[in-house]
């Protein structure tokens, strides 16, 4: 009889499983979620942990370094795509459109400069992107004389697909607590190519948008909850946020702090200049290995 018993608890259970996983098929039926067969919900409920509080005391030594990141290049262009937010995205977000959705909607605070003192908003830094340009055409008579003409105003929307680099701004510095070398990186901007015909040649210049404070809770709690791509995992759980602590990105130094406060482009350029970005890396990294030299 203690058998019979077990068993049948066996199939009840074993029943309402099935009813549940088939009741489960059936929800996902009637919202017309056909897209995908398991529900995805790891990263709606995601925060980001906080820093270590760090004190001044133990901060012995402290560098300011600049990099850019070109989302052009192949190590670099999961931040770039898809490029078009309102297509089949397949799931995914660039970089550039979770920043600007989450500064739309007032997620997150923005400032003009790198040094995060000036607030910036949404309206002010759409007009600053929006470009206007009169072309003169010319006009014809019907006996094929050129007239006067007239002017006509072309107006350029900003374009997501237009941003082809970010740049960050970082804190390199050794905690005598442990005696290590850390980076913490403080703020990121998004890098807009803003391209023209003058005299007859193209010409590009590239614009900062706006700068992001990267230590902020705030933006690191809306890029936690946004996947960055994995070719070899479409199910990877990285987050923009792990993507920022874990340095996965290929990037080169353009600045660093010095007496003049210059970048490299106003000294050097060409093959001096990348060899100078080099120089900047290597004198990081040689600063904690030197430590350990008696």
């Amino acid at each position: 009889m203690k058998k019979l018993l077990f068993c049948l608890g066996l199939f009840l259970m074993a029943a309402g499983g099935f009813t549940a996983q088939a009741q489960s098929i059936i929800d996902a039926e009637e919202d017309h979620n056909f897209n995908d067969f398991y529900k995805k919900d790891q990263v709606k409920g995601r925060e980001a942990m906080p820093y270590a509080y760090l004190r001044e005391a133990d901060v012995v030594w402290e560098h300011i370094v600049w990099r850019t990141i070109d989302f052009r290049e192949k190590f670099n262009q999961f931040f770039y795509f898809p490029t078009d937010p309102t297509r089949n995205t397949q799931g995914r977000t660039s970089l550039t459109t979770a920043l600007m959705d989450a500064f739309k909607n007032g997620d997150i605070e923005v400032y003009k400069e790198d040094d995060l003192t000036t607030p910036y908003t949404y309206e002010e830094m759409m007009s600053q992107m929006t470009r206007t340009y009169s072309f003169h055409i010319a006009e014809y008579d019907e006996w094929g004389d050129e007239t006067e003409g007239r002017d006509t105003m072309i107006t350029e929307e900003f374009r997501p697909q237009d941003v082809y680099s970010a740049r960050i701004k970082e804190y390199w510095y050794i905690d005598k607590q442990d005696t290590r070398q850390k980076v913490r990186i403080t703020g990121l901007t998004l890098v807009y190519k803003n391209c023209r015909d003058r005299d007859g040649e193209r010409v590009c210049d590239d614009i900062e948008m706006f700068w992001v404070p990267m230590d902020d809770m705030r933006v690191r709690n809306a890029l936690v909850k946004v996947l960055a791509y994995d070719e070899r995992n479409s199910h990877a759980t990285r987050s923009y946020d792990d993507i920022f602590i874990d340095r996965y990105f290929d990037s080169f130094c353009y600045r660093e702090s010095n007496t003049m406060n210059r970048p490299v482009s106003a000294y050097l350029t060409g093959t001096d200049a990348i060899l100078e970005s080099q120089r900047i890396e290597n004198d990081i990294w040689d600063i904690e290995s030197d430590m350990w030299e008696y």
